[in-house]
Parts: C-alpha cells; structure tokens; sequence
C-alpha cells in the first residue's frame, strides 16, 4: 500500500501463494502488487472522475487504452459489484453523485477491475446503512465464489454471517483461527469466548 520514502525499509517477508513471490522483494513492481491485491476502505473512496473512470482506472495504470476493452471490463466489474443496472445510463456522470451505498459497491467494481487475486476489505459497512449493509454482504457472498476476500471487522455478527473461516487477532498478536463456525459456537482459546460473549472489548 505504501512507497517507500528516502531513509525508509521494508523489513521481513510477505510470500504470497502459490508462486511463494515475495511483494516486499526489491525487484517486486508495486503496481502490479496492488493488481494482484486490491483494497476496499471503510468510507467509499471514490476518485473525483466519473463512474465508468473510477473502474476504468486500474486498468489505464496498467497501459490498458483500447476503448473496447476498457468498456467489457468496465461494464464486467459494475455487474460483478451488482452496480451496472442502476449506473449503465449515466457512467458519464461523477462517481459523487451516487449513494454511499452505490460508492462503495464502485470502489468494489474498482477493485475488481483488473482481476485481483485477492480483495482486503477494511470494515466495508461500517460507514453504511443496514439495507446497503445487506447489499454489501450479498455482495460478498457471490464474490467469494471467485476470489478470495479477507474482512477486517469488529461487527461479530457480520464476522459470523459472511465468513468461512475466522481469525480473532489482538495487539497485532493471531489468538485463534478456525472454521467460523467453530470459533464462535466452541472456541478453544477463553480469550476469544470472553471476545465473542462480550465479556471482553
């Protein structure tokens, strides 16, 4: 996510799989990186250009320029974000002009855009109303046919609706990890019962 500035270092290893390529290498191109990995925020980030530009970008970063394509691939990700049927008329008009409900599925359909292998979501809901919530969630569960999503979030019921798989984390440090279900009917660690019962946190 971040360049490196002078007097700045990358320490350690991130390996992705199953090419075990290191993103941290130096011979790493970080535009390609964040096309293998994309990142939905917590508030709807659209860039101040219109809808179809918003989705188009990553693809323009990437030297993709020929209009049809851009178009397919364009109108491919608004329908994977469950978006194209309200935005096909007007993808003229600026991204602002959207709910933020709508923003956030554009900021998905961005993502989306240049076939990621990964989608980081961070709290994707919290800015939202709990019918956009619902739709976002939706959302989730078609995409991760597809690809594979990682959520950060503190809403547990979210955690437990959208889920296969759990990790409950604390200072940075993994506590447990395991198949949803388990962590939330039988966790093995007291820390993440007191957790998920709401006697902790």
């Amino acid at each position: 996510m971040h360049d490196l500035y002078p007097g700045n270092r990358y320490v350690g290893d991130i390996v992705l799989f199953p090419d075990n390529s290191n993103v941290l290498a130096p011979d790493v191109d970080p535009i390609e990186v964040r096309m293998r990995i994309s990142m939905v925020f917590q508030k709807p980030n659209p860039f101040p250009k219109s809808i179809f530009e918003n989705v188009a970008y990553g693809l323009r970063v990437r030297g993709e320029n020929r209009k049809r394509r851009l178009e397919e691939k364009v109108e491919q990700a608004l329908k994977a974000a469950a978006l194209w049927n309200e935005v096909s008329h007007r993808l003229n008009e600026l991204a602002f002009n959207l709910s933020g409900g709508q923003q956030q599925r554009l900021c998905i359909a961005r993502a989306l855009a240049t076939d990621p292998e990964m989608l980081l979501f961070d709290e994707p809901t919290s800015a939202l109303d709990p019918i956009a919530t619902g739709s976002i969630e939706d959302l989730i569960h078609d995409l991760k046919t597809r690809v594979t999503i990682l959520i950060v979030t503190h809403n547990m019921q979210q955690a437990a609706r959208v889920s296969d798989y759990t990790a409950y984390m604390y200072l940075g440090e993994l506590v447990e990890f395991g198949v949803t279900e388990d962590i939330f009917v039988n966790p093995t660690k007291k820390q993440t019962e007191d957790y998920i019962t709401g006697r902790f946190g």
